[in-house]
């Protein structure tokens, strides 16, 4: 399968960190922003989710969890990359990774038009920027399509902020080109053998999260500076 591609020319941003949160350098005039990263945004909201989770299985189980799972997902998310860029040599990945890849293919050949892969971008009227992983028609409907790995298929409540980040980036897309995306989609692949396809189209229920999510996020910077 040959996929076609439709360029939208997204800036190249620079990125650093501070404090362990991640920023865009974005351009305003003669000067250069920044923004902070929406995945920063969204590990701040579920933090304690996330320390909870840690303190429940240990502090070593949860680095040995994080470090595979961040593994699995960069391998995934550069055979992916090649796959829709039409390469013919993907590169060479652990075993489970090239599983999870090929159980995936099916879902991934409903993909044409990409309009970015890995694209950065940005709202300043939200102070967010970030890197989507594609913008393309998923069967057909212009869609935010995100790639995620997992060890079993998640229930749809559990990943809420998926879709506030994936809300973000219809928002980043439409500040800066005018387009408007039809739905928000996840592909999630899964070591059980599961590949779970989930998609939403009320992109309005998560951008009213998104603003929740920002200002607490916000919030919590301002009083951190005291």
């Amino acid at each position: 399968m040959t996929f076609k591609h439709i360029d939208l020319n997204l800036p190249k941003l620079e990125r650093e960190t501070i404090d362990g949160v991640r920023y865009y350098k974005v351009p305003d005039n003669d000067e250069l922003i920044r923004l902070v990263s929406i995945t920063s945004v969204t590990s701040h909201f579920n933090r304690q989710i996330f320390l909870d989770w840690r303190k429940k299985i240990g502090e070593s189980e949860a680095d040995k969890i994080t470090k595979a799972a961040t593994s699995r997902g960069t391998d995934m998310h550069s055979l992916v990359e090649n796959y829709l860029y039409n390469i013919p040599e993907l590169p060479k990945v652990q075993p489970l990774s090239d599983f999870l890849f090929k159980i995936a293919k099916p879902e991934l050949d409903n993909i044409d038009n990409i309009h970015a892969l890995e694209g950065a971008m940005y709202s300043k009227m939200l102070g967010i920027a970030g890197t989507v992983d594609c913008i393309a028609e998923y069967n057909n409907e212009l869609a935010i399509i995100d790639f995620k790995t997992s060890k079993k298929p998640k229930p749809k409540e559990w990943i809420e902020h998926y879709f506030v980040q994936c809300a973000a980036y219809a928002c980043m897309l439409y500040e800066i080109t005018g387009i408007i995306v039809k739905k928000l989609v996840i592909i999630m692949a899964c070591e059980n053998g599961e590949c779970v396809v989930y998609e939403e189209y009320d992109k309005r229920k998560y951008i009213k999260l998104l603003t929740k999510y920002i200002r607490e996020f916000v919030r919590d910077k301002l009083q951190s500076y005291g």
